[in-house]
């Protein structure tokens, strides 16, 4: 108990707290199920106990947290229950590893749950992921689309918000998380609106395409290409019209010469300029 309210911080805005008006006995029978033996599951929920993680294993979370979609995937949704209190147990481990391992699977355990049991019980921790050290972001962001997709759509867009974070890292240096970040927003322009994609993704993708990185610059520039085609493809050539003059402005006039290259560079890009042009 004490490790868990120190450890809370990490989820200052999630309700990860059990339900303290159920006796033991309930308790005990919430966790029941048909599916495995229960002295099988019980086993494997024990992993999170404190004290079996300092005196047996201080790796043993970090298998457990490893093991937890497949052990959804074999309980079933309707299961889920048996297993809640642990990933919640699990999500705010004091071992950063823990919550990485978590982090890179909660897009599959999303699948196995659904959406209302994912939104109800994986938001609010993939949200405290989001704010986490950048060894547990990079896990959500290398499957951003995955678990994004699987939202409802008003829900999705609130994450629209939160976007621009990801271009702040604890290391300056940690240049793959941005080129991550790239390769995740070309995966995203299919499920954003041409409004959405060029008053949130649009900034994004400049701010990407300046980096002092080659190899973030050049998906960036794939990324404003297939931006541009989203874009010239909506229902609005208002925005594309737009987005092409910024280009215009920003790049191909550039006083500098890295500016105008950048320009061709994002010209060549599938040549969609010329598609559009002709």
């Amino acid at each position: 108990q004490s490790m868990g309210s120190t450890l809370r911080y990490i989820h200052n805005d999630s309700d990860l707290s059990t339900n303290s008006s159920f006796s033991p006995e309930e308790e005990r029978k919430s966790k029941v199920q048909d599916v495995v033996p229960q002295a099988l599951l019980d086993q494997y929920l024990s992993m999170t106990d404190p004290s079996r993680a300092q005196t047996v294993d201080t790796e043993i979370a970090k298998h457990c947290a490893y093991s937890l979609p497949g052990v959804a995937l074999t309980l079933g949704r309707q299961n889920w229950h048996c297993l809640k209190d642990t990933y919640e147990t699990l999500a705010s481990d004091m071992q950063w590893k823990v919550r990485r391992t978590l982090a890179f699977s909660i897009h599959e355990l999303a699948v196995i749950l659904g959406d209302q049991l994912t939104a109800g019980d994986l938001v609010p921790v993939f949200n405290g992921f989001l704010k986490d050290l950048d060894e547990v972001r990079i896990g959500v962001l290398k499957h951003l689309h995955d678990f994004l997709k699987l939202l409802h759509v008003d829900k999705r867009r609130e994450y629209l918000y939160q976007l621009q974070e990801f271009l702040v890292t604890d290391n300056s240096r940690n240049w793959r998380f941005r080129a991550e970040l790239a390769e995740q927003l070309i995966l995203l322009l299919d499920l954003y609106s041409a409004r959405d994609i060029y008053d949130y993704l649009r900034p994004i993708a400049f701010s990407l395409c300046a980096d002092k990185v080659s190899s973030v610059r050049w998906i960036s520039y794939k990324l404003v290409s297939e931006m541009v085609k989203k874009l010239y493809m909506a229902s609005t050539p208002t925005f594309v019209i737009d987005l092409m003059n910024e280009l215009v402005e920003k790049f191909c006039r550039c006083h500098k010469w890295s500016g105008r290259q950048t320009f061709v560079f994002i010209c060549q890009v599938k040549c969609l300029f010329i598609s559009i042009l002709g």
